[in-house]
């Protein structure tokens, strides 16, 4: 848990209340993360107006990315606050945009509202802001700090981070296996690992990823909705991406067939076949191209492209070689491992391959367990 650091020394009109600034700051967080998944290109941000009432601190406004990205979160606080703003403290999970996009920028607002203090949990790393929004409030006369709860943000903040500063979307590798450790048969029907609890809880981390991606393999074997199905949440299904090498996804399966109903990337070797792409694309797909090495799709520069149309968030649910190959590449930042309690009984293909079950030991750590009904739910995250 990180204090905050002010920029400027508060005058007495300011909050600096460490304990009240973790508090806002939470729930600002809170506010974002509801919106992961659904306002790519940009970040998911909470944010909260608070002002002091004769019996302590109000919430007069609060607001979140909305879908889509805009209005962003700033603004919304603002507007539901109205005239309240005036001399009240805005508490944001992320540093304020100072840059013209398709909308002002939201210093402008907050200047305008007549906030008196502005509290984020960080500095936005896109090179278009930068610290340039908390300079600007600073210089105008706004009290400023930052800092509060940062660690914590950069987890909810994971995505936008990485698209900011590396190029490329942050990954959440899931995979699931029996309790004897195996994700698959060797031959015959598909096995089928997980229960009904944790099959939802899967499908509440799909609803928070911008894309799912898996291979062709899955496709082939599967064929796979990679759709969320939970009540209230089926609009949130993320972008399905299909690595596919050589555009061996067939016609027939389910993710071409409702291509049109969401969207549907499949990317492909520079080199791959153009006729099996006409025919997907008049099925509602998009194909990309991306090089290979070694007969196998560059899945850095895969990423890169996606990160490229805006993608912070990508959930891997390709199996265990897919996995390994993204950890081999340093490509993974969390994993979530799936555990029944019920054994396969005989050989299969193992879950955890050797360079996964190598960086588990030394580069990542766990953060959490959930018990859904007869499965257990693991997380892990990078320990550097």
């Amino acid at each position: 848990m990180s204090a905050a650091a002010p920029l400027a020394r508060p005058g007495p009109g300011a909050q600096t209340d460490p304990a009240r600034e973790e508090r806002f700051i939470r729930m600002a967080l809170a506010l974002g993360a509801r919106h992961l998944g659904a306002t790519w290109p940009n970040p998911s941000v909470g944010a909260l107006v608070v002002r002091e009432d004769r019996d302590g601190p109000l919430i007069v406004g609060q607001g979140v990315t909305e879908r889509g990205g805009r209005p962003h979160a700033e603004r919304s606080a603002l507007d539901a606050a109205g005239p309240a703003a005036k001399g009240a403290t805005l508490y944001v999970s992320l540093e304020p945009c100072s840059h013209h996009g398709r909308t002002p920028p939201c210093v402008d607002a907050i200047l305008a509202a007549g906030v008196a203090c502005v509290v984020t949990a960080l500095e936005d790393p896109d090179p278009r802001v930068r610290g340039r929004g908390h300079r600007f409030l600073q210089e105008r006369g706004v009290e400023v700090a930052t800092g509060v709860l940062a660690d914590e943000a950069r987890r909810v903040h994971r995505g936008h981070i990485l698209r900011a500063t590396r190029g490329r979307p942050a990954v959440l590798l899931k995979l699931a296996r029996t309790a004897d450790g195996f994700a698959a048969r060797l031959s015959g029907p598909r096995l089928y690992i997980s229960g009904e609890r944790s099959n939802c809880r899967t499908h509440l981390i799909r609803a928070h990823a911008d894309a799912i991606m898996v291979g062709v393999g899955t496709v082939l074997a599967d064929d796979p909705q990679l759709t969320v199905r939970l009540p209230g949440l089926e609009d949130r299904s993320p972008v399905r991406v299909i690595l596919d090498s050589r555009l061996r996804t067939p016609e027939g399966a389910y993710v071409v067939r409702t291509g049109r109903e969401v969207p549907t990337w499949v990317v492909a070797a520079d080199d791959a076949p153009i006729e099996p792409e006409r025919r997907l694309a008049a099925a509602g797909v998009e194909v990309m191209r991306v090089p290979s090495r070694g007969g196998r799709l560059d899945l850095a520069e895969a990423l890169t492209l996606l990160a490229s149309r805006g993608i912070t968030r990508v959930f891997s649910e390709g199996g265990p070689r897919l996995g390994d190959t993204l950890v081999e590449l340093d490509l993974v930042d969390e994993f979530a491992l799936a555990t029944s309690d019920a054994p396969l009984g005989e050989p299969g293909v193992p879950a955890i391959g050797s360079k996964l079950r190598a960086a588990l030991r030394d580069r990542f750590r766990l953060v959490s367990t959930e018990d859904l009904g007869p499965d257990r739910l693991e997380l892990f995250e990078r320990a550097d």
